[in-house]
């Protein structure tokens, strides 16, 4: 537009295009979306391999404890295509990929301490010569004794870290005030990621000793630092790159490690490319899960169901080191009170050290199993008293005014768990449908049907506080489009689109005109994790920020030339009004290039208010609460234990959520994952400590049969407290607590059995057999009384 057409448009651009104009709160598909619908979207395994590339694989141990006396890999060399075969020794820096904790070897030097962990490395000129390789090894063992189960693991007290204690206020004094005490213990399993992406690095050595890793990860930056500690080098020698991972849910944060730094290091052994892809079932075996818990619990209450006084004693399997063990306990401790005020309590977790697979985070990160806790016991208070357990579950919610602080200290400002609960009780038709369930359950004798609301409070923010902390860059080019580049990686949960909104929305330009590009350590250095749900929240920030500090250049330069003040120009819809002019944005960039205005700039943000002490166990560790409920009805079938549920009615608390059709589809995926781990996802291992569910083939994951034939899914209406990004709220994590209402309507159907007079012990994950265990308990105790 030239200047008669800018002096035309004076006047003719309404104030409320801009006032109203908006590219957050907006439904908008994935970044990604076309691409992975043609098939286009390249993941690691997509990237056109360079010349003279190799693959590799890895050799894996076959007992549980032992001591290596000898090892023959002479068969493994001699096999067909192999180029080279890697042992411990051969590893130029430091044998180690443990994120936190350095007791994590890439490769077993002298013991191995699980079924699956790697002992060498196999580089062939494919990847099916490298595997088929990798069986050939001989390996002599002096096995030692081996422990499997966390309880195994509390009764030899085998820890990978030392224990840890919470406790507030008088438990002892407050159980002797108590009427009544409910005590006793719960199993909850583990569940594997099962992301559809497996494990794959593909390592490219550079010059003067450089080394440009593709890898399939949730923590670029950490690869590069274990990368670089493996070779020996420094961080700046190595950069690590992920465009998009095909899922991640944790058990690519600190795992791809081990992939990442065998890559390199036969890539720097044999000066070629070399690209290491995982086979399922070795991903299965090498790689660690969600941890599964097991508690002793013991809970005091009043008449009316109020509890008065909770003591629990939870012990994780941890595996062989540590990993994320410890922070994972941590959140664990600081979730075991849900949405309940808990004045009197002693809280105590330990990381059990097992000779498994050292297990590490997954979506929600110790958070569920500590929620699951308190549920399991006001579902029995519940039941002890005759009452509705929707009934005892609100007379225990946090207060607003009063009862609204922590266990751990932090003071809760953000709580709408009562209005939520309300609003989805109503909607769902709580009332009417347990008198109907109650009604079928009297005239069916085989099939009993169950129905059960659970809340969900779920803290945001990495427990570790300096991990709070996120770095961007946005540039943008001369005709008005923009590129951005974040520390976030995109595991397809939208990030990269959420981010995109934020900076199109600063700059006042349609989405369109934005795109982001791959998460590079070279570009954004130093990054956290995209986990603990942080992910838009602080990547968001941060690309705020950098977009943000060119708009106020542009005002600025846009002021100097058409009058008027820098903080009236305004940016929207693709358009700058200033001075009662409106002229394209694209525009006033060249101008603005012209006359030498930086149009590029990086951004940073850092979580404010956060503190913890992991020696009192207190602090202030979240920057907010995100809430959450949902109802679900299942029905029983009590002579085989089959479940099928049959509707789900789900209300999330997503503040002034960045995209609704995005968080719509995270609450969805999140309930169905969480339904798997609660009901159909066992982890088997042998009396020899092998994993034996290790494909899908024997690891039963949701299928569409098992969803809701009735799935309703809503956003509640509710502007975040905090200064989080334009209001919103987290929504990776904390969706995977509702399908919590999917196992107490088993149990409640199960209750059914015997009137709703004996407690089910029904543990996690409620499979077929679990049902029918604890339907003969029901059974059996019915009929003794």
């Amino acid at each position: 537009m030239n200047d008669a057409g800018i002096a035309r448009a004076r006047g003719q651009m309404a104030a409320p295009v801009s006032d109203n104009w908006a590219e957050v709160g907006r439904a908008r598909k994935h970044e990604s979306a076309e691409l992975h619908v043609r098939g286009q979207a390249t993941y690691t395994d997509d990237i056109p391999e360079l010349a003279g590339t190799l693959h590799a694989a890895l050799g894996l141990s076959a007992r549980a404890h032992a001591r290596i006396t000898a090892i023959d890999v002479a068969a493994v060399k001699a096999a067909p295509g192999v180029v080279a075969v890697l042992l411990a020794r051969d590893i130029p820096g430091t044998n180690d990929c443990g994120p936190i904790i350095h007791d994590d070897p890439i490769l077993a030097d002298g013991l191995v301490q699980y079924v699956g962990q790697p002992l060498f490395i196999v580089v062939a000129d494919s990847h099916d010569n490298a595997r088929r390789a990798a069986r050939l090894a001989i390996v002599d063992y002096d096995e030692l004794p081996a422990i499997l189960t966390p309880q195994a693991a509390r009764a030899a007290e085998s820890y990978v870290l030392p224990p840890m204690r919470l406790a507030r206020g008088d438990a002892a004094g407050a159980f002797a005030r108590a009427a009544h005490v409910v005590q006793g213990e719960l199993s909850v399993g583990g569940q594997e990621q099962f992301y559809l992406e497996g494990q794959i690095a593909y390592a490219i050595p550079g010059e003067d000793r450089g080394m440009h890793v593709y890898c399939s990860t949730q923590h670029p930056s950490e690869m590069q630092h274990v990368v670089a500690h493996a070779l020996g080098l420094h961080s700046h020698h190595v950069s690590v790159e992920c465009r998009r991972m095909g899922g991640g849910f944790g058990g690519k944060e600190s795992q791809s490690a081990l992939w990442a730094a065998a890559a390199a290091i036969a890539a720097v052994r044999t000066g070629r490319p070399v690209k290491l892809r995982a086979d399922r079932d070795d991903d299965m075996l090498v790689t660690g899960k969600r941890h599964c818990f097991h508690y002793l619990y013991q809970v005091g209450y009043d008449d009316d169901g109020r509890i008065l006084a909770a003591k629990v004693d939870m012990v994780t399997r941890a595996g062989y080191s540590a990993d994320l063990s410890g922070p994972v306990a941590t959140r664990a401790v600081c979730h075991f009170d849900n949405a309940y005020y808990l004045s009197d309590v002693e809280i105590r977790a330990a990381c059990g050290k097992t000779n498994t697979q050292s297990n590490t985070a997954f979506r929600g990160f110790g958070g569920p199993q500590g929620a699951i806790a308190i549920e399991y016991v006001l579902d029995e208070i519940a039941r002890n008293l005759g009452r509705d357990p929707l009934d005892i579950r609100r007379l225990n919610f946090y207060g607003t005014q009063e009862r609204n602080v922590t266990p751990y200290g932090q003071t809760i400002v953000d709580n709408v768990i009562g209005k939520l609960v309300d609003e989805l009780e109503a909607s769902s038709d709580y009332s009417a449908r347990r008198a109907e369930v109650a009604s079928y359950n009297r005239t069916s004798p085989v099939l009993k049907k169950g129905l059960a609301l659970t809340p969900l409070k779920f803290g945001i923010a990495f427990n570790v506080t300096h991990l709070n902390q996120a770095g961007a860059l946005v540039h943008v080019y001369v005709d008005g489009s923009v590129l951005v580049n974040h520390g976030g990686t995109e595991m397809g949960q939208g990030i990269n689109t959420k981010v995109m909104q934020v900076v199109a929305h600063e700059l006042g330009v349609s989405l369109e005109r934005v795109r982001a590009t791959a998460t590079n350590t070279s570009k954004v250095s130093n990054t956290s994790a995209t986990a603990a749900s942080t992910g838009a929240d602080l990547n968001g920030k941060a690309a705020q920020d950098a977009a943000r500090t060119i708009r106020e250049r542009l005002a600025g330069f846009a002021a100097q030339q058409y009058g008027g003040a820098a903080n009236e120009v305004r940016f929207a819809a693709g358009t700058v009004f200033v001075a009662g002019l409106a002229l394209p944005f694209e525009e006033l960039v060249a101008k603005a290039y012209l006359a030498r205005v930086q149009l590029w700039s990086d951004g940073f943000y850092a979580t404010p208010g956060l503190s913890w002490d992991p020696k009192t166990m207190t602090g202030h560790p979240f920057s907010y609460f995100a809430y959450g409920a949902a109802v679900s009805e299942v029905v029983v079938d009590t002579l085989t234990g089959e479940f099928k549920l049959l509707r789900v009615d789900a209300l999330y608390d997503a503040g002034r959520s960045l995209n609704p059709a995005i968080d719509i589809g995270q609450v969805e995926g999140a309930f169905i994952q969480g339904m798997g781990w609660l009901t159909t996802e066992e982890l088997w291992w042998n009396a020899a400590g092998k994993l034996m569910t290790h494909a899908p083939s024997t690891y039963k994951i949701p299928g569409v049969s098992d969803c809701p034939e009735d799935f309703r899914v809503r956003l509640f209406d509710n502007a975040n407290v905090e200064d989080s990004i334009h209001r919103s709220k987290a929504v990776g994590e904390p969706p995977l607590l509702l399908p919590f209402s999917v196992f107490f309507a088993i149990r409640d159907a199960i209750s059914a059995v015997g009137e709703h007079k004996v407690n089910p012990p029904l543990r996690a994950p409620a499979t077929c057999e679990a049902i029918l265990d604890a339907i003969d308990f029901v059974e059996a105790a019915a009929r003794a009384s």
